[in-house]
């Protein structure tokens, strides 16, 4: 199991081409749906001229767009997977939605590299609901089941200390410190797990 958890992959993209340099996978698939409730999405295009920088092509794919057939299908062959920052809970309720949790956790285990940034790093915990402080989980109106993909044990919390969360990462780990493993991360450090051992860089 390789993966790749970031707060914003701008800050962070030459660890994440040091990463993707040990497999350099030929394509990322690449899902943006996190983003889709967000007003403010600078982050999607900037994600997309990091990857291209690197030289890796991408294919864009919008889990609310599509059938869950299709949606299954790409996941199967897929390399690399990023996964978008955005609203964490409507980005799980699209993947509970399209029954891809079970589909993206068995890729990993056979090998699929998984990058997620922000919302993309916080729905590998096991369960996103210490989330809410930073998120709005209103706008996941079909989504009652909080468990994530239980790929890492420990619950990252993104943006700590940086604008314009500085407020709601403070109060999460103050709130949740003492009942969850929490790793809060700012915007130039990525968490990089390998099997069952993790640690953080900083850019």
């Amino acid at each position: 199991m390789k993966l790749f958890l970031t707060s914003y992959l701008a800050g962070t993209k030459k660890l994440a081409g040091k990463f993707l340099s040990e497999m350099k996978p030929k394509e990322i698939v690449f899902i943006p749906t996190a983003a889709n409730v967000e007003e403010y999405r600078g982050y999607v295009d900037e994600a997309i001229a990091a990857f291209q920088e690197m030289g890796i092509q991408l294919k864009m794919l919008d889990v609310e767009k599509y059938e869950s057939d299709y949606l299954i299908e790409v996941l199967k062959e897929c390399q690399c997977l990023y996964v978008s920052g955005g609203n964490t809970f409507y980005l799980l309720q699209e993947l509970k939605r399209k029954e891809l949790c079970a589909v993206i956790t068995k890729r990993v285990s056979e090998g699929m590299l998984y990058i997620g940034e922000s919302a993309g790093a916080i729905i590998v915990s096991k369960d996103i609901a210490y989330n809410q402080i930073m998120d709005d989980k209103t706008v996941a109106k079909e989504l009652t089941d909080y468990s994530g993909l239980n790929l890492f044990d420990r619950c990252i919390l993104p943006h700590y200390g940086e604008f314009p969360f500085e407020e709601s990462a403070a109060l999460t780990l103050e709130k949740y410190k003492d009942s969850l493993n929490l790793l809060p991360i700012n915007n130039r450090q990525a968490v990089i797990v390998r099997g069952n051992e993790y640690e953080i860089r900083e850019e």
